[in-house]
């Protein structure tokens, strides 16, 4: 059984990324420039733009962060889209959500350029990404192909168990996974009203599971030699840890990993990719590559 390792993957990634911008500024290119807007104090966002900006500066960036309290209105956030918009240094930016009720999120992403939508959640990119057209593709689904490829996880004409239909990971994850240029998989998506869930679950040779409940892949739901990639990440109560609590996936790891043929932990599977992967977009952003 081999441990997915997502954190030392997505390390030698931006090592890699490093380097071609290094390789980029000493040719007198211009350094990408990310940056990512925080609105109010919650304490998940607060850690993942931290985490966001650290990964700038490993990978040799210019980040620019710009932080709002939790009151601005909807037409003052608009108006910063709009400034990031037309800043011609900036190549990429992310408005971090969740974002406060009084705003409408989708307004929002639909308001950012997509040519600058590093996150991949403008309707111009879903769509181009939904019919295989150059486009950012959203971090997470895009971070658990990398991990497939890196670790050479056969999935053409695979059958592929995708659960969970968010728009972030389970939609962009069945549509890329059903392509030819990158999973060329058959594709089933289960959600909370599947029927059979566990019988259908357990004929896949991938489950991607993305369903936001705790421990919730048990092991009568994988086959011998399946490859799981859990998404999930709960806070769940732990007296024993010093914060109180533990990152627990949606799958039960310990029952589940010795069926397994490969298995991404939690924490350090999924994770450190999706940050890595929003990086890459940066990258792509800086180069204009999908976008003249």
């Amino acid at each position: 059984m081999t441990i997915i390792d997502g954190k030392a993957t997505a390390a030698a990634i931006k090592a890699e990324i490093k380097a071609e911008v290094e390789s980029i500024v000493a040719q007198g290119g211009k350094r990408p420039h990310l940056a990512a807007v925080l609105v109010g104090h919650d304490g998940g966002s607060e850690t993942y733009v931290k985490n966001k900006v650290l990964a700038c500066e490993e990978c040799g960036f210019t980040s620019t962060l710009l932080r709002y309290e939790d009151d601005i209105t909807e037409e003052q956030l608009l108006h910063t889209v709009d400034k990031l918009n037309r800043d011609e240094d900036i190549d990429g930016f992310i408005v971090q959500l969740p974002l406060p009720k009084h705003i409408r999120e989708q307004k929002v992403i639909e308001a950012i350029d997509y040519r600058k939508d590093v996150d991949g959640f403008h309707p111009v990119n879903v769509g181009r990404m939904a019919i295989g057209l150059p486009c950012f593709i959203s971090a997470t689904p895009l971070g658990i192909l990398t991990l497939l490829r890196r670790y050479n996880v056969e999935t053409s004409g695979k059958k592929v168990a995708v659960l969970g239909r968010s728009n972030i990971v389970g939609k962009p994850m069945a549509s890329l996974m059903m392509q030819k240029q990158y999973g060329d998989a058959t594709v089933t998506v289960l959600h909370s009203h599947s029927q059979n869930l566990k019988e259908e679950c357990a004929q896949a040779d991938i489950v991607i599971a993305a369903i936001g409940q705790p421990a919730f892949v048990t092991a009568d739901m994988v086959k011998e030699g399946a490859t799981v990639i859990d998404v999930g990440t709960t806070r769940v109560p732990d007296t024993t840890r010093k914060s109180g609590f533990r990152l627990q996936g949606d799958v039960d790891f310990e029952a589940v990993s010795p069926k397994c043929a490969a298995i991404t932990p939690v924490p350090g599977g999924v994770g450190p990719m999706t940050i890595c992967m929003l990086m890459l977009n940066t990258l792509a952003a800086g180069k204009k590559e999908y976008y003249k």
